[in-house]
């Protein structure tokens, strides 16, 4: 029985000795690194870009509305009981009642218009209720069958439910999710492939000494401890060096983010990586270090025969 002195004693030598080869060759740990940083901050990337994508577009439950434009004449005591009875039924979120003095007033506010508006003898505008539906009924199913409610009403003229824009933008998030999933696992597996085959080609140059220290009783875990170190350290590193370039890349992009948004009279910042998302990816790194190392070590010295 190993007494937890020496189990931590042992890892302690593991650890520093694993240090020292990676010293000892800077070069090619600082290119093994380089290959991880990139293989995780490609698919990390890809994730803020669905994630900037829906900030800048709004949350597609707000997007998808259906306005009902009332008969000139209507009252707005009827408006208002309407507008009661679209929010008791199943499946809607909000109802916002805008009576025609609203939305003139806020039509008057928001153009030139406002002397011919004084020239008219009445108010042109409707009452119009925007209904807000919930996010189980923003299907297309679901919202033709409101919308079909809605026209059948005496009260109202039009019912319009400007959807199509939302529904494809919300197809086009579904698939650079995918993409985001599909590249997280094709990159994951580079990282494993990079790992264990560095770790493959390091045990290939020390076979006289790993021979050696079995043939003096030296266990495969013992033996295989500084290498899981090794793809320990370099996951790490390669996870860190990845949250940097992520950081360096949304900082060249902000400015040109900054002005196009700007063309369009918008305002929008780019949004990094939160801290639990960090962490993730830091995580991630270190244990694909680990499990590459593990595999490209495991079999390889368990194979290894001493000669004495």
């Amino acid at each position: 029985m190993i007494s937890p002195a020496t189990w931590t004693t042992r890892h302690l030598q593991a650890l520093v000795a694993a240090l020292g080869r990676l010293l000892r060759r800077p070069l090619g740990a600082l290119l093994t690194t380089l290959v991880i940083a990139v293989a995780l901050a490609l698919p990390a990337g890809l994730w803020l870009l669905v994630q900037n994508a829906r900030s800048a577009t709004g949350d597609l439950a707000t997007a998808v509305q259906v306005s009902a434009f009332l008969k000139v004449g209507t009252s707005v005591e009827r408006a208002q009981e309407l507008a009661t009875t679209v929010r008791g039924q199943p499946g809607i979120a909000t109802v916002t009642l805008i009576t025609a003095e609203q939305g003139l007033k806020e039509f008057r506010e928001r153009s030139d218009f406002g002397k011919a508006l004084d020239a008219l003898e009445s108010n042109p505008l409707p009452h119009t209720l925007v209904i807000q539906p919930t996010t189980v009924q923003r299907d297309a199913a679901a919202l033709e069958r409101l919308r079909g409610t809605l026209a059948g009403w005496p009260e109202v003229e039009i019912v319009q439910a400007d959807t199509e824009w939302a529904q494809r933008l919300a197809a086009l998030l579904a698939v650079l999710r995918t993409l985001f999933l599909a590249s997280a696992v094709l990159f994951g597996l580079g990282v494993l492939a990079v790992i264990g085959n560095t770790t493959r080609v390091e045990i290939a140059a020390r076979l006289p000494e790993i021979a050696v220290t079995k043939l003096v009783g030296g266990s495969d875990a013992f033996i295989r401890r500084p290498f899981l170190y090794s793809g320990l350290f370099q996951g790490l590193l390669g996870g860190l060096l990845a949250v940097g370039l992520l950081a360096a890349l949304l900082a060249a992009l902000e400015a040109p983010v900054a002005r196009l948004v700007s063309l369009y009279g918008g305002q929008f910042r780019l949004a990094g990586l939160a801290g639990e998302e960090t962490l993730v990816l830091v995580l991630a790194g270190t244990l694909l270090g680990l499990v590459g190392a593990w595999v490209g070590a495991a079999r390889q010295i368990a194979r290894i025969s001493p000669q004495p």
